[in-house]
């Protein structure tokens, strides 16, 4: 599609900064599209019907919204084309440089090009508040040359960041952000066209961050991710990672979650052309690319970001203290402007095309679809899903969002980062859904912090079962024990609250500690229970597996601007002689049998049985039982499992196994075989040792034979 053909073609629509947005919609009474099409929800989930007018809201302002964006048969891959008309082209001989700032009075482009001359490149306004330059010649802008765009308005005058640029740099003398013109004579050549992500196979997330994935006490680049950390994923058998801050943000320390330019990769990790070749790498281990998009607010900053790009408060956000996010400190986009809708879209089309990412994780979901934002709201009830706090536009944004990437990617993956539990998250759109593949189940770590907390004696076992198997219906759920969230600075992770400062000196294999001791041993068990019951995907932060010891904290002026936690000390999970070397056998011994065994997802296991007295926890998954004694003191000699089967089992996995850092207290020689329970004679099952804090995974055996006498 020509640039012109998608300007005019945008032009077409009712995208005037002053009109059409989706509360109109929302009022239409124009429902021509039978809105009962989109009902299959209240099959799936009776509990809903009582709110069936409100997803029928919800609906209705899909299906007229898009309608006034495409018309009747359009497509979104054919409207998300903004990084194709806006920012830098060459054409013709030339380049254009076109901007969307409608209530400016006057914009020039300035750079190395002009010598910053701030007058002497005039932009023409166009319509719509379109603005538009030609620089003739191929030499106009030279590859790597620094820009800004000049900006009057109302007696302002600002130099910015143009808001499409696809490459930012840092002046190291004064801290200065300038856009750079991005245009190597080759185009990188990519390797991965057969490259497609297996939707037969669970994800096994690998969760990661390019700066802080390297043990050098600096920031990390793209090429060392490519050469030390993508060999290490692929060795523990995850098959996906999520890249954390990649998309351009001025605050190291925000994490990557105070975004300024939506279609530059960060520079702090190198060039664009590096980040391709690593995600060209990964797909060529056969590992698919999530990127963590944030797009449920942005950095508030002038000069790097585009808050305010025109000199108004509400070209991109809200108006008011609706705009601001005093939680966060940041600005909040206005989903129902056409104009927004188009930007963040094009920006999803743009990081699946350009950079080949195979998916997204949605940041702040929560945030988006309500209008507090979810914070310190119980979503106990379905009332409090469909109320006057729900934001109808920014659940219709989400599911155009992911309407578009099934259209460019039919096999990518997105995932929600959602707290609250909105139903229908998970489901088609077609079916009333908000159209996400997947939702992080945010409630699982917290469980996690909670029962640590309580005397290991105190453990509830029924809680513990609810709480990871319980879900929306027709949701598909990624689990895990902890991610980023919990390894930040001011919490803590899973073994550091456990083992604390004992890590310090008694991690070694030689030396025991009864902190440790507990703590290894709990870290293996919660990791797999979490990742087998019930969960259709799974997540693990970088370094967690090992259980890296401490926190992270970015280098911050309190802290001297140090990057001693603000790295991966891979050294430990490394060495022969440290404990971290266990935990990280344990990991990926674990994800191997989980995929290789097609154990994720199938729904919730058969619950075996469980004893709250004696904390044993037993179910099946197909031909695997997983029996877990949580006691922190009591082993069982003969403890009986029943099965109802006659068959026969060998323990495949267990928790204590030497090369784990256990005691190697179960015998994987021995071959169980059912047989009629003392405990009641109307029962089958196997007897077999369960140590305390122990987790057992035994495979059923194709060949059976036994008498099935009361042992």
């Amino acid at each position: 599609m020509r640039l012109y053909d998608e300007r005019d073609r945008m032009m077409k629509k009712n995208t005037s900064y002053n009109a059409t947005n989706t509360t109109n919609a929302t009022n239409s009474t124009n429902t021509s599209h039978n809105a009962e099409a989109g009902l299959k929800i209240l099959e799936i989930d009776p509990w809903l019907e009582p709110y069936k007018k409100d997803i029928m809201l919800r609906m209705n302002c899909y299906t007229q919204v898009k309608k006034s964006l495409l018309g009747e048969a359009g497509k979104f891959r054919d409207f998300a084309n903004g990084h194709n008309f806006f920012g830098f082209h060459q054409n013709g001989g030339g380049w254009y440089y076109r901007e969307w700032a409608p209530a400016a009075e006057a914009l020039f482009l300035i750079g190395d090009f002009n010598n910053w001359n701030r007058a002497s490149h005039p932009l023409t306004k166009k319509e719509e508040g379109h603005w538009e330059i030609f620089l003739p010649g191929k030499e106009a802008l030279a590859h790597k040359s620094r820009v800004k765009v000049r900006i009057v308005f109302k007696g302002t005058d600002r130099d910015r960041i143009p808001l499409y640029i696809r490459k930012v740099i840092q002046d190291s003398r004064n801290n200065d952000f300038s856009g750079q013109i991005w245009a190597p004579e080759e185009a990188y050549k990519w390797s991965d066209e057969n490259f497609r992500v297996d939707g037969e196979k669970p994800p096994l997330i690998y969760e990661t961050h390019i700066g802080m994935a390297q043990e050098k006490e600096a920031i990390g680049t793209y090429k060392e991710f490519e050469d030390n950390i993508l060999p290490r994923v692929q060795a523990l058998g995850y098959n996906t990672i999520q890249i954390m801050a990649i998309m351009e943000h001025p605050y190291y320390a925000s994490f990557g979650y105070h975004v300024s330019n939506y279609f530059a990769a960060s520079s702090w990790y190198g060039t664009p052309e590096e980040l391709k070749s690593l995600v060209d790498k990964a797909h060529s281990l056969g590992i698919a690319v999530l990127m963590d998009i944030v797009q449920s607010h942005a950095v508030k900053n002038f000069a790097e970001g585009i808050n305010e790009f025109d000199g108004t408060a509400h070209q991109f956000f809200h108006s008011g203290s609706r705009g601001c996010h005093l939680a966060w400190d940041s600005k909040l986009f206005n989903y129902g402007k056409h104009e927004v809708i188009h930007f963040l879209l094009s920006c999803i089309k743009f990081w699946l095309e350009e950079y080949h990412f195979d998916g997204f994780r949605f940041d702040g979901v929560t945030s988006m679809i309500y209008r507090d934002h979810g914070l310190g709201t119980a979503f106990n009830e379905y009332g409090k899903y469909f109320s006057l706090n729900t934001d109808i536009e920014a659940i219709t944004y989400l599911q155009f969002a992911n309407e578009l990437i099934k259209e460019i990617r039919p096999d990518a993956l997105s995932i929600a980062e959602d707290m609250s539990g909105m139903p229908g998250m998970c489901l088609p759109v077609t079916d009333g859904g908000i159209g996400f593949d997947y939702r992080l189940a945010m409630g699982m770590p917290d469980f996690w912090i909670n029962i640590l907390k309580t005397n290991d004696d105190n453990w509830d076992l029924y809680q513990l079962w609810h709480e990871l198997t319980t879900s929306r219906p027709g949701e598909k759920r990624i689990g895990y024990v902890e991610s980023h969230d919990q390894a930040m600075v001011g919490d803590k992770t899973l073994i550091f609250r456990m083992a604390d400062k004992e890590m310090y000196w008694h991690m070694n294999k030689e030396g025991r500690s009864l902190g440790v001791e507990r703590a290894i041993a709990l870290h293996k068990m919660a990791r797999l229970i979490t990742i087998s019951l019930g969960a259709e995907g799974y997540l693990n932060f970088m370094g967690n597996e090992f259980g890296h010891p401490e926190w992270i904290d970015f280098p911050r002026e309190g802290n001297g601007w140090s990057f001693k936690h603000c790295r991966r000390l891979w050294s430990l999970a490394d060495s022969p002689f440290l404990r971290y070397e266990d935990l990280k056998n344990f990991d990926s011994t674990m994800i191997k049998l989980m995929s290789e065994e097609g154990l994720m997802g199938s729904g919730v296991p058969q619950q075996l049985w469980l004893d709250q007295n004696k904390k044993v926890l037993a179910y099946r998954k197909q031909d695997f039982i997983f029996i877990f004694n949580f006691h922190p003191a009591n082993s069982y000699e003969d403890l009986e499992i029943p099965i109802q089967e006659n068959s026969s089992f060998k323990v495949t996995l267990d928790t204590d196994e030497e090369r784990f850092g256990g005691y190697k207290r179960i015998s994987h020689a021995i071959t169980y075989e059912t047989h009629k329970l003392k405990m009641n004679r109307n029962f089958t099952g196997i007897s077999i040792y369960s140590p305390c804090r122990t987790a057992l995974v035994l495979k059923k055996l194709t060949d059976y034979h036994s008498s099935l006498e009361i042992r």
